[in-house]
């Protein structure tokens, strides 16, 4: 089972300190605050992950708020794996993962965006990085 990655947890905590911004400097949003106890439980646990049940309902909610704002798709239409590839040129999924997309969890979505990001191998990271980045913008407009 697939768990909510540190980093993730870090970019919904920016992703709300930029929203919510602090009036006095010092008090943080609800959500911020949230996210923060499991950010700060993860540091001293030395975790990479944990487990999205093991959320509190603020926390939880806080994270699926910044993963709306995200992309949902590492596609660019570039699809390799119609073609037969066993991972798409385009965006760096399985042919698995690219079937079972509409399937899985935010938090499964979540695991292969950062593994295709780490792998940094796929077009969307280098030869369509610009389309990657339009199909971006998009996303979050449609969010908003």
């Amino acid at each position: 089972m697939a768990g909510i990655h540190i980093t993730d947890i870090e970019a919904a905590i920016n992703w709300w300190r930029a929203r919510s911004p602090s009036l006095d400097g010092i008090t943080a949003c609800a959500e911020v605050r949230a996210l923060a106890e499991v950010y700060g439980s993860m540091v001293w646990q030395h975790d990479l992950q944990v487990d999205e049940a093991a959320l509190s309902g603020g926390a939880r909610a806080a994270w699926m708020d910044w993963y709306r704002s995200t992309p949902d798709t590492p596609c660019i239409a570039i699809c390799s794996t119609s073609q037969g590839d066993d991972v798409c040129k385009g965006c760096g999924r399985t042919f698995d993962e690219v079937q079972r997309w509409t399937e899985m969890s935010p938090v499964e979505k979540r695991a292969t965006w950062r593994r295709i990001t780490m792998e940094g191998t796929a077009w969307r990271f280098n030869r369509y990085a610009e389309r990657a980045e339009r199909g971006a913008d998009e996303d979050r407009e449609a969010a908003s």
